[in-house]
């Protein structure tokens, strides 16, 4: 074969990464998962495109918590896959999910309540990216200031409160640099006056290019926070798209509002 010029390898490589960029970050096929004759989810299929992010709501009982457990590995699906940046992460264990650039939130936090607000986030930059003591502490140190944490570091995790809590959940989460960030209701018990904060750490996590799929029961988050919805109710996926068009969706109205 006759060898490529400069100005066509250089072509090839822009087709490359155009053809990169517009693959799916992560790709969900036909998940399944039942519990004994429950089915908690049905044959879910959805794409996740690089830097979008992505609501994921519909009534409790809806499935989106097992969703979430599948492709984060904490559940192992009965069928169908989830793809990740092109590789085929089906039924891994959650520390080598996370190793391959996914990290989550959970609804109720699960810090280590004996060890410091710092040392909780020291942990995950230690087990999720393999970092030594002195780089943990000051990647620690960055993500408390970012989540505005740096005043409580040398707080116990077991005595601070709800709102710090779900800070600290979320420093712990991107301690592992992820690419991928699941968040479970991140703004669940908070106030009203407490959601701008909210807001804030979103666009943040946004800015530096990471993909997020947010699940949320506050509607103000959803329709301000995300590009695209995927509703949920009794294991199946009924809608997907715009904030507008889905709270227009009639089969969204009737899960909802019956």
């Amino acid at each position: 074969a006759q060898d490529l010029t400069g100005g066509q390898r250089n072509q090839a490589h822009l087709m490359f990464e155009i053809q990169r960029m517009e693959q799916p970050l992560l790709s969900v096929r036909g998940l399944t998962k039942h519990f004994g004759g429950l089915v908690a989810v049905e044959h879910v299929s959805f794409d996740v495109s690089p830097g979008a992010t992505i609501g994921l709501m519909g009534p409790n009982g809806a499935g989106k918590s097992t969703l979430l457990n599948m492709i984060a590995g904490d559940y192992k699906p009965d069928s169908g896959s989830v793809l990740f940046k092109g590789r085929d992460i089906t039924g891994l264990s959650p520390h080598k999910i996370c190793h391959h650039g996914i990290g989550r939130t959970y609804q109720i936090p699960r810090p280590f309540p004996h060890m410091t607000v710092l040392e909780n986030v020291m942990v995950a930059s230690v087990f999720g990216r393999g970092f030594g003591k002195a780089d943990a502490k000051n990647e620690a140190r960055r993500l408390l200031h970012t989540t505005e944490l740096a005043e409580k570091e040398r707080a116990l995790a077991g005595d601070v409160l709800e709102l710090t809590l779900k800070r600290l959940e979320l420093a712990r989460a991107l301690a592992s640099n992820p690419s991928l960030l699941i968040l479970d209701e991140v703004a669940a018990g908070l106030t009203e006056d407490e959601l701008p904060k909210i807001f804030q750490l979103l666009e943040h996590i946004r800015s530096v290019g990471t993909t997020i799929i947010l699940v949320e029961h506050i509607m103000k988050i959803m329709f301000e926070a995300v590009d695209r919805i995927i509703v949920m109710d009794k294991g199946i996926k009924i809608a997907e798209g715009t904030p507008d068009d889905v709270m227009k969706n009639e089969k969204v109205i009737e899960a909802y509002f019956g």
